[in-house]
Parts: structure tokens; sequence; C-alpha cells
């Protein structure tokens, strides 16, 4: 058992892991209040983000079949601070009853964040897994938007790190030509000249003018598919340290316009319909609804740009090609938007001209 411990902490250092056994339960056995015999360590794939995550699953000496998990995240260097924003961001929601990790411990010489763990079962997978069943949770990931956007809007404090965050026109600008760069100029190689550029600049910041002039709501910013868990018949929210103030559609297009799940238009719709239903009920205001779906459909098309310009970085920059599969069908939401909606029609002219896959019928 001794060579096989050794060997289980040799293979987490060889993944980057500024962590093993001997460590762990200097910590874990006065949480637990139960001697552990040994671990084991397994990285997880997270998503595109400069985080590295670990399974660790810990067996008690006593003899029992049982044992317990927990999850390592491993911020990309140190943070010398007494508290990241991760966890200034998870005691926030967790003081509001929204569904996050419990921090188990913190070490920050060594940017290390030890969590409860959600299980391996994303929304993701119960759409493929299950579909007669998503319908239902994706209602549970509604009613979590609807949550965010009144309750937790109406207890935003100072001390919450998306207090002072917004998507305004500069942030919201910030991330189109951050895809210019990185998927227009870098993945395919278009060559702008300064006029092209301007033109496809010009007809982004009006868009992102227009998104950034409404009200703002507490955003998670990339409620997707893969960052909600299935863990006790509910959903658990992971990745929301980047969180911060802005459109009410914004979540809702991360959900209904997801990278990595596409929902046929049917579902898409009847889930809107509730949504808008549900925000009726619990914001007791009347959502007028061909203004919010015009709104929906803009900031469709800014979300799924932002989303293939970090799919293109990823390939560009990290040599990371596990996101190019999801461009094509990002693409086709951009091209059903455009089709779909008259009054972006000078904004689909523009993006067709120095993105020329969104030329294609489909």
């Amino acid at each position: 058992m001794t060579n096989f411990r050794t060997q289980l902490n040799k293979e987490c250092h060889s993944k980057q892991g500024r962590f093993d056994g001997a460590y762990l339960k200097t910590w874990l056995e006065p949480l637990v209040q139960e001697p552990i015999s040994h671990f084991e360590f397994f990285a997880l794939k997270g998503d595109a983000s400069d985080r590295i995550y670990f399974r660790v699953n810990y067996f008690f000496k006593r003899n029992t079949p049982e044992n317990s998990s927990l999850i390592v995240m491993q911020l990309k260097e140190p943070e010398l601070q007494k508290e990241p924003d991760f966890n200034r961001m998870q005691k926030f929601l967790q003081h509001l009853d929204m569904p996050v990790p419990e921090i188990l411990f913190y070490d920050s010489k060594r940017g290390l964040i030890f969590l409860e763990d959600g299980g391996d079962t994303h929304l993701e997978d119960v759409t493929r897994n299950s579909p007669e069943k998503m319908i239902a949770w994706y209602q549970k990931a509604i009613e979590l938007i609807v949550t965010m956007q009144t309750h937790v809007t109406k207890n935003m404090r100072p001390y919450c790190p998306a207090y002072s965050l917004k998507f305004d026109s500069e942030k919201l600008m910030w991330e189109m030509n951050f895809m210019i760069k990185h998927y227009i100029k870098g993945y395919l190689n278009q060559k702008l000249n300064q006029d092209d550029e301007s033109k496809i600049q010009t007809v982004l910041l009006n868009l992102c003018e227009t998104l950034a002039g409404g009200e703002r709501v507490f955003v998670h910013r990339d409620f997707h598919a893969r960052n909600l868990m299935v863990h006790r018949d509910n959903l658990m929210l992971i990745d929301f340290q980047d969180a911060r103030m802005g459109p009410r559609q914004y979540d809702l297009v991360s959900l209904l316009k997801d990278s990595y799940v596409v929902l046929e238009e049917e579902a898409r719709n009847e889930l809107l319909s509730y949504y808008l239903q549900r925000m009726e009920q619990e914001d007791k205001r009347k959502i007028f609804r061909r203004p919010f779906l015009k709104t929906f459909a803009e900031m469709s098309i800014q979300r799924n740009l932002k989303a293939i310009g970090t799919f293109a970085f990823q390939y560009m920059e990290n040599k990371n090609n596990r996101y190019l599969e999801h461009i094509a069908p990002t693409l086709q939401y951009i091209r059903d938007t455009i089709h779909s909606q008259p009054d972006l029609e000078l904004l689909g002219l523009a993006l067709k001209q120095v993105i020329p896959e969104l030329n294609r019928s489909t």
C-alpha cells in the first residue's frame, strides 16, 4: 500500500499538482475526524480557463468500503490575498441560499481551494442520456436564473465582487475585439485592412452600446450546460467567480444557445416562455415579449461571437483543439439569428464580409 500511495502522490505532482497525500492528511483528518489510509488523485478536464482541477478520493482506515471525495481547484498562480474572488463570490451566494459548492479549505500560499465534490454529472449529460427529462432539468436551470435576477440582484452588496463589475459597452466591445483578433484574424487568417476592421468594429460597437443601455441584473456570465452540476436531484452552480452585472438576456442566451448543447427550436421557445412567465410572477412586472426577444437575439449574436473568440484563442494560443468542434454549431446560431431578425440585416452583412462561413446556408 505504501508504494501504491507514493506512486499516486508522484502522479499528482507530475500533473502540476501542488499537493500530495501527506499534505492533505494534515488538515483533512481533523476536518473529517477519521484516520485516512490513502488517497487517489484524478486530473479533471476543466472548461476553457487557466485553472486546473483535481478530484481526490480518500479512504478511511477503519474496515469499510466507504470513501469520500473532494475537488481541488488550483489557481494559475498562488493568490497571496486573504480571499480570492471565487471565495468572496461563493460566500455571497451561499449566504443567499444559492446552490454552490462548500469551500472546505483555502491555502493562499499554494493557490489551492478545496471544494465539496458536486459529482460527475453535468446538465449536458442529462440532455444526452435522458432526453425525456431535458425540459424539466432546463426549467430548474431557468429557476436559478430567475432567482439570480430577482433575489440575488436585490441583495447585491459592495462586498460582492460582481457589485462593481458591469457588462458596459467597453467590456462587451473588448470581447468583440478579442474575437476579431483570435478568430477572424487568427484562426481564419483574414487579412483585414484598416478600413475593413474599422467597419466591423463600428457595427459591433453599435450592438454593444445597445446591449449595455438596458437594466442590469446579476449575471453568472458562463451559465451553460457544463457549469451546472446535477447534484442530489438539484442543480449546483460552478465557475461563478467572474459574475458581474449585465443584461437579463445574457445568462438565458448562454443556456438556450449553448455551444455545447444545441436545443431544438421548439424546446428553446418553450423554455423562453417559461422564463418570461416565471419572471413576471417573481418580479411582479409585465415583460413585453417583442422587445425582450429582440434584445435576446442581439445578445445571442454578441455572446456567440464571444464564445467563438474563446474557442479560437484556446487553439491559437494554447494549442488546445478541444473546442474547435463547437465553432460550427455556434456559427449556425448566428446565421439563424441574422436570418430571422430583419433589424440585424446591416450587422449580418458586415459579419459575412469578415466571416465567410456565415454565407453558407447551413
